[in-house]
């Protein structure tokens, strides 16, 4: 058993096996009532996590939603920067994650070091971090945003202010665009939103004519551009079920389809592929494979050994809380 455990530390993740023929769902459900546990889960995990959570959403909004309960653990399933943006928030609760390697390309873009270093070469400016950042990039941050609430709380900043905005280069060029603003863009992007390409919507509309495309905001500016919505997770859903249209082209990671088609099984969603290279091969997947190691095994093994946990430094998270504190404020 020693050996097993020394296994698991290295891994990040328990893979003990499970016993045949349980029913994993109605087991971890079992364990939330027990241990007073809530299960938090992104849009972007696989169906089957989503279906077993408490609360499905987008990061920030998990977060403040498990704040609010009296649970004594929180199960994040998502990616590792959403447990410590949780812990923040939720210091007095124990905050768990089914495998702490599922980590964010976007968050591990801009290192808290080299921000650092790159504030003090620009002197006078405020940084504006994107909520898809570390615990260590927030407590650098003056106020955080998200991809729903960034040109609200760009807008009540002084015009003449100096703003470093990052990590997604693509969301602080869109909020540049429409709101007239210099900010100076750190070069940090989605690997997921990367990938998808205007020749692929351009192929997917002459299919279905009559589809609305939707397009999240850390993809590119062409992808937005020629997009009918544009906006976070939270806008293209509200949108695909308030519409009378029945046909959707959306351009996100794919996981969003399984909440979308469950409040509308009437409508019918294309997922937008990932560009397609010069040998004619897409690149691996338009799906976050971070958010992929989330699985029901590994659920519920986390919920059993109360492993493996996510704490903040209290020094880091005595900072880092005070921005997401003056975006709560400004919404």
């Amino acid at each position: 058993m020693a050996q097993l455990k020394e296994n698991w530390l290295k891994q990040g993740f328990i893979d003990e096996p499970i016993a045949d023929g349980i029913d994993l769902k109605s087991e971890i459900r079992k364990m939330c009532r027990e241990k007073n546990a809530v299960i938090l889960a992104h849009y972007y995990t696989v169906g089957e996590i989503q279906d077993a959570a408490d609360f499905i959403g987008d990061s920030l909004a998990l977060a403040r939603k498990a704040a609010e309960t009296d649970a004594r653990i929180i199960v994040m399933c998502g990616v590792h920067f959403m447990a410590e943006t949780n812990k923040l928030l939720s210091p007095d609760k124990l905050v768990l994650v089914p495998d702490l390697n599922a980590g964010c390309s976007l968050a591990d873009s801009c290192n808290a070091n080299d921000l650092r270093k790159f504030k003090n070469e620009h002197p006078g400016y405020k940084v504006v971090s994107y909520v898809n950042t570390t615990a260590a990039v927030k407590a650098l941050t003056d106020v955080v945003v998200t991809s729903g609430n960034a040109k609200h709380v760009i807008d009540q900043l002084p015009v003449d202010e100096k703003i470093i905005f990052g990590p997604d280069y693509n969301l602080g060029n869109y909020i540049n665009s429409i709101t007239g603003r210099q900010m100076l863009l750190w070069e940090g992007g989605c690997h997921v939103h990367e990938r998808f390409s205007v020749a692929e919507i351009v192929r997917l509309k002459a299919l279905h004519p009559d589809a609305v495309t939707m397009a999240h905001l850390e993809c590119k500016g062409p992808v937005l551009a020629i997009s009918d919505v544009v906006g976070s997770t939270a806008v293209m859903l509200k949108y695909c079920i308030e519409s009378e249209k029945t046909e959707f082209i959306v351009a996100t990671e794919a996981g969003i389809l399984h909440e979308m088609q469950r409040n509308c099984p009437e409508k019918t969603f294309y997922p937008v592929p990932p560009e397609v290279s010069e040998g004619g091969l897409g690149c691996s997947c338009n799906e976050c494979e971070f958010m992929k190691m989330n699985t029901l095994q590994k659920l519920y093994n986390t919920l059993k050994y109360e492993w493996p946990c996510v704490d903040v430094d209290p020094m880091i998270a005595a900072e880092a809380v005070k921005p997401i504190q003056r975006m709560l404020e400004m919404s």
